[in-house]
């Protein structure tokens, strides 16, 4: 006879250690206070960073071939790359974008690990170099709004919060109308900000969404972005190996660790005190990990490889008179003592299936028609048969010009003999550069034509100003006898 314990002598067992950096272990929220270590690495961050702010502002602003450099216009099915739109009827060419862009994501992480994360992703840009020093400008020093933080509220502490969330809402409504611009245009965007509310709700409430999102996620979210929701980290797995680049500190040669100072470090040296590894294990990696981690437990999912560790170690190093290194960018073989190996078997694997879809994608990007052409029959009766005896079928032809100059087509009947095509719009059809059009009509034949049939085969020729002719096939429906 089996025994059953009630659920509420059991309880909730509590985990033994922190699952990640930014929770606890009982599961709230653990506020990271990053000190900043502004060294060498810093620096060319610094530099990279804003250097990446102007480029993705830029973006959608900026104009190549009379478009933005980078418009995803979903609703008109249009996608524009540096001078170079795409269209549904280019799957094949979006695919391989897609494929290159995997590939290369594997490859840049094979071969230097995380460094799209710790040098150009946006949230690491964005949030390292402009969110966090809008903060330590109105709050601080970091141990300092840490303490005020816990403490109660004063005067103080309200106009300083009051201060970087007015900073925070600001950037977060440029950043959230800069994001919108990317799927709607600058040109148009502006003009729905300088339109009356009524005509563009719409786009008011968008606004305002996204606004609230990326001040939520700059504002509050922050590092969890990275550790929780970002699934880049935890595919580390499978897109590193022994030989990729990785940020990391050297146990060899930092334990044991022990605190102490410059003065026992320099007995050490002299062989007055028993020799101990270089960590003196002062916690400066810890407090600048933007992250929360301890670097030295290890290759952790958390890592963003932001180099802020190495930062801080080398100017504890110079301090202590110890050689810079103790945290560095190396390679898990290096650290033990194994040689690194750029070119292997992935590496190869990768750059190879990288160039083939590169040169797939030019030769079918050179080679891609000027004209998309698509003849289809239009909405209503199947046919109409005509008072001078001749027989109707409803066309639809679509042109889009896919070149850098305005053009105009004609359409005419090839077969069968003794048929026309009669549009509604006057020919030749003008069609300006990245432009789609849509002509109607009717494609009127002898009676005698479906003698025997129901059915038809035609041709349909499309011929454009600058020599181009695309012949497209027809059923023709009509009276069968």
């Amino acid at each position: 006879m089996s025994s059953f314990i009630p659920t509420a002598d059991v309880g909730i067992l509590d985990s033994p250690e922190e699952v990640l950096s930014t929770l606890r272990n009982d599961g709230s929220r653990r506020w990271l206070y990053p000190v900043p270590s502004r060294g060498r690495f810093w620096q060319r961050r610094l530099v990279v960073g804003w250097a990446l702010i102007v480029f993705f502002v830029s973006l959608p602003i900026v104009r190549i071939a009379g478009k933005p450099a980078v418009l995803l216009d979903v609703a008109a099915r249009e996608f524009t790359f540096f001078g170079f739109t795409f269209y549904p009827t280019d799957t094949f060419l979006l695919l391989l974008v897609g494929i290159a862009i995997l590939v290369s994501v594997a490859l840049v992480t094979a071969l230097l690990g995380r460094v799209w994360c710790g040098w150009a992703c946006p949230q690491t840009v964005y949030l390292e170099f402009f969110y966090r020093p809008v903060e330590r400008f109105f709050e601080g020093a970091e141990h300092v709004r840490a303490r005020r933080d816990a403490g109660p509220w004063t005067l103080d502490k309200a106009w300083r919060k009051a201060g970087k969330w007015a900073v925070y809402v600001a950037a977060s409504a440029l950043l959230a109308h800069t994001f919108t611009a990317y799927f709607v245009g600058w040109d148009r965007l502006v003009t729905w900000m300088t339109g009356p509310p009524t005509e563009h709700w719409g786009y008011f409430v968008l606004a305002a969404a996204t606004t609230g999102l990326v001040l939520f996620d700059f504002g509050y979210f922050r590092e969890q972005m990275c550790t929780i929701t970002c699934p880049y980290g935890r595919f580390q797995s499978i897109l590193l190996d022994p030989d990729s680049m990785i940020v990391s500190y050297d146990p060899s040669r930092g334990e044991p660790r022990a605190k102490r100072g410059k003065k026992a470090i320099a007995q050490e040296k002299a062989g007055e005190k028993p020799p101990l590894g270089d960590c003196i294990d002062c916690g400066s990696c810890v407090r600048t990990c933007p992250t929360g981690i301890d670097i030295r437990e290890g290759l952790q999912m958390e890592c963003i490889a932001c180099t802020q560790c190495i930062d801080a170690c080398d100017s504890i190093m110079d301090a202590v008179d110890l050689p810079r290194g103790l945290i560095r960018y190396t390679s898990e073989n290096a650290i033990e003592g194994k040689p690194t190996r750029v070119f292997r078997a992935r590496t190869a694997a990768y750059g190879l299936l990288l160039v083939a879809v590169a040169t797939v994608f030019t030769v079918a990007l050179t080679t891609r028609r000027a004209y998309d052409v698509g003849v289809g029959r239009g909405v209503g009766q199947p046919f109409i048969e005509l008072a001078d005896g001749t027989v109707g079928n409803q066309i639809r032809v679509r042109v889009r010009n896919q070149t850098a100059t305005a053009s105009a087509f004609r359409v005419d009947l090839l077969t069968p003999e003794g048929g026309a095509v009669r549009l509604g719009a006057a020919q030749p059809v003008p069609v300006e550069p990245q432009q789609q059009v849509r002509a109607e009509g009717f494609v009127v034949v002898p009676r005698a034509a479906f003698e025997g049939a129901a059915e038809v085969a035609a041709v349909v020729r499309v011929t454009f100003d600058d020599g181009t002719v695309e012949v497209v096939p027809f059923t023709l429906l009509g009276p069968s006898r």
